[in-house]
């Protein structure tokens, strides 16, 4: 079976990001003001029901015995706190601003996988990492730019639980029903996100057209889809390779913001560019990692059993007349006195 190459699956991961990108407009758009617990558990618990059911069809496997454990971590970094501080961030700073903080992501995949996986962190990636950043910083940040403190502390948590989450997820294995296997984490983060979500900011009172449209947008093109493609991306290709890919979500967000705004890019804004897209080029092109070894069959000698002889006793004739009559048993004694002399026989009788 022929399999796909390193930029095959990079073109297939890279869609994800560029489905994240369109969040920071869905969300102000389409999606009631500041319910970022809502916006979270709207985006999990439908994507996760569907996922399952597809997954059903595919096979009937479920989590078993440490897969749980596994499942239920992957779930909090990946889903459960990445996206409502996302939503935090989307909600309290400018879009640029929580773009920049985006760029981050390759560094901090690379000091997170040298503290949780012991992973060699060779000086390229950093250069490469601190570069990407300044990229993306020159793409989205304008001069008058506002600092939330709530939203940037919320935009850079968000990074860092995203960043574990890609980490984690290249550690542990994944079974073959990848779909399951995410939509599993799905309906776990909403069992996260509901309780407090009806606690703390209740249900809304009314949806209109546009705020549904935006649920199924970003629950199942922006989450259950983009997430399938970005998991196999981190299962094949290096552990270096999806942070740069996405890359592509910050600078989306900015391109859908000029779009929508109609504004122009300015000198450094298109050098942002430029280095930007360099490092996700670089990212596509990474090596994949080396297929695991299989064993080797060792060759074990056979060892062939070949009866050997049991010696069997022969009896051996036994001379009376010359045996000690005191060595004899009873009943041979009476033999021994018929083929005796006469003087032995007296000594005999004793």
């Amino acid at each position: 079976m022929k399999t796909r190459g390193t930029g095959g699956w990079a073109a297939l991961t890279v869609f994800a990001p560029l489905a994240w990108g369109t969040t920071y407009v869905t969300v102000t758009e389409l999606f009631p003001p500041d319910r970022p617990l809502f916006v979270a558990t709207a985006r999990v618990l439908p994507a996760g029901l569907v996922l399952l059911a597809v997954g059903a069809v595919v096979s009937r496997w479920r989590p078993r015995g440490v897969e749980w454990r596994r499942v239920a971590t992957l779930a909090l970094f990946n889903f459960g706190l990445f996206f409502p501080l996302l939503s935090v961030a989307v909600y309290r700073l400018p879009g640029g601003v929580a773009a920049a903080v985006g760029g981050l992501q390759p560094l901090l995949v690379a000091v997170l996988s040298r503290l949780v996986a012991g992973r060699r962190v060779r000086p390229l990636e950093l250069v490469v990492g601190v570069v990407a950043a300044a990229g993306v910083a020159l793409v989205v940040l304008r001069p008058g730019a506002q600092f939330d403190p709530v939203g940037l502390l919320a935009a850079v948590a968000a990074n860092a639980s995203f960043a574990t989450g890609v980490v984690l997820s290249k550690r542990f294995a994944t079974p073959a029903n990848r779909i399951a296997w995410t939509g599993w984490q799905l309906v776990l983060s909403a069992v996260m996100l509901v309780p407090p979500t009806v606690a703390l900011e209740g249900t809304p009172s009314s949806l209109d057209g546009r705020a549904w449209g935006g649920i199924a947008y970003l629950s199942l093109i922006g989450t259950a889809v983009a997430f399938i493609l970005w998991f196999n991306g981190i299962r094949r290709l290096s552990v270096a390779a999806p942070p740069l890919l996405g890359l592509a979500a910050p600078v989306t967000g900015a391109v859908l913001g000029w779009v929508l705004l109609s504004q122009s890019l300015s000198l450094p804004q298109l050098a942002g560019f430029a280095i930007t897209l360099s490092a996700i080029a670089y990212g596509a092109l990474l090596p994949p990692p080396p297929a695991p070894a299989s064993p080797v069959p060792v060759s074990v000698p056979v060892s062939v059993s070949v009866p050997v002889p049991v010696p069997v006793p022969v009896p051996v004739p036994v001379d009376f007349a010359k045996v000690p009559a005191w060595t004899l048993s009873p009943d041979n004694r009476s033999r021994t006195r018929s083929t005796t002399t006469a003087g032995d026989s007296c000594l005999a009788c004793r």
